[in-house]
């Protein structure tokens, strides 16, 4: 009887570990059902693959204002900006846009000036001079002259002379002739010495001249002048150990950039592609531009130039290599001003018209790219021919029809 007991008591056992672990079983693989699944409907889109690149806007037609570089020979010295337009502003062409203080130049004219007056005053007085020591050189000339035709005359033999006397006579004549011709030669030197004085004068006061018109020259270039209609754009200098927009009262060096007048209307973006998205650039694709500091603003382009050469910089890596690629903007905004960072958005190929569907739903079977089309309550594999794709959708060319369903994973 007790065995008996024991025996039923097993069977109650592995009947009850039976049923819970066919419950179990159906709660670790419950039945899926279509609708659980997220699905997109195939429809007629289109597709554009992109690539961003970032830079910052500049103008394709600007001139850079610098300050003058002087002529003079004091030409190392500071130039303080007395006047100068707002940043921003709009100038025409023929406006002043800067003028620098010039009173120091001013007075070295002054100086200069009377340093010309007195060196071609000591050219008039010299040729004065020289006019007096020529004629009484010329009246020495004259009289050796004399004295020598008196020996001559006095020399011949139309009187009877004793030898001594006939002697000192030809010695008397002797003497004169070389007197005279001493004379005539050093006449000679002298008119050559006399012009070489007068042209060292003549020299000095044209210098000095040349020194004034220099001078004169600078102080006309310290008005600075608009040469073309634009926006004027202050650039960035040192002050004080610190850079900052240049500002009316700063000093600048001779030639110095210091401001730039822009065409607002030739805007374009100075990008930098990496050398693998360069392979797919050409020049003509449409581009959208977008500002930073105005996101709800953008604006068409074009590529408008890409660069043969790939560079990099000092805040690069040295292996890491980038090309230039300028892009133009097309419209016009005030806001568009130069030196704001950009983004430019370069459609590389473009499909209008296609069946798309989201890129998540295509899957490789043996190598061939498959969906899951919904069929009544349950998905079927079908084989898809692909075409462009973007970064969320795919083209499809043939396999699918607007308005299938398919399985997203």
């Amino acid at each position: 009887m007790r065995s008996k007991i024991l025996l039923a008591l097993a069977l109650l056992t592995l009947g009850g570990g039976g049923a819970i672990y066919l419950l179990h079983g159906k709660q670790q693989a419950p039945t899926i059902k279509p609708s659980s699944f997220k699905v997109a409907t195939a429809a007629v889109a289109s597709i554009a693959r992109t690539v961003r690149l970032a830079g910052q806007t500049s103008a394709r037609k600007y001139v850079n204002i610098n300050a003058p570089e002087l002529r003079g020979p004091e030409s190392n010295k500071s130039l303080i900006l007395l006047e100068l337009v707002k940043p921003g502003a709009f100038v025409k062409k023929g406006q002043v846009m800067a003028r620098i203080d010039a009173q120091s130049t001013e007075d070295h004219i002054d100086d200069v000036k009377d340093t010309v007056k007195q060196a071609d005053a000591d050219v008039v007085k010299r040729k004065a001079e020289q006019q007096i020591e020529w004629e009484n050189l010329v009246q020495t000339l004259r009289q050796a002259k004399s004295d020598r035709d008196k020996a001559r005359l006095d020399a011949q033999p139309a009187r009877i002379l004793t030898p001594l006397e006939r002697q000192l006579l030809e010695l008397n004549v002797q003497e004169t002739e070389a007197r005279y011709s001493m004379l005539e030669k050093s006449l000679a030197d002298q008119k050559k010495s006399f012009e070489s004085e007068i042209r060292i004068l003549e020299i000095t006061a044209l210098r000095q001249r040349h020194h004034l018109e220099r001078h004169q020259h600078d102080l006309l270039r310290f008005t600075v002048i608009a040469t073309m209609d634009g926006l004027a754009v202050m650039q960035p200098i040192w002050r004080g150990g610190d850079m900052g927009q240049v500002e009316q009262g700063d000093q600048l060096g001779p030639g110095q950039l210091f401001a730039k007048i822009v065409d607002p209307k030739s805007m374009q973006v100075e990008a930098r592609a990496n050398q693998v998205e360069t392979s797919d650039l050409r020049v003509g694709q449409s581009v959208v531009v977008r500002l930073d500091a105005f996101p709800g603003l953008q604006f068409s382009g074009t590529v408008y130039s890409i660069g043969a050469l790939a560079t990099g910089s000092w805040l690069q890596s040295y292996y890491k290599r980038e090309v230039p690629v300028n892009i133009t903007i097309n419209g016009y905004d005030s806001r568009l001003i130069p030196d704001l960072s950009a983004s430019a958005e370069v459609t590389l190929q473009k499909a209008d018209g296609v069946l798309a569907i989201p890129l998540a739903a295509v899957r490789q079977t043996a190598g061939r790219p498959t969906v899951m089309v919904r069929d009544g309550d349950d998905f079927v594999s079908r084989d898809v021919t692909l075409g462009i794709h973007d970064e969320t959708e795919v083209a499809v060319t043939s396999g699918l029809q607007a308005g299938d369903q398919v399985r997203v994973d």
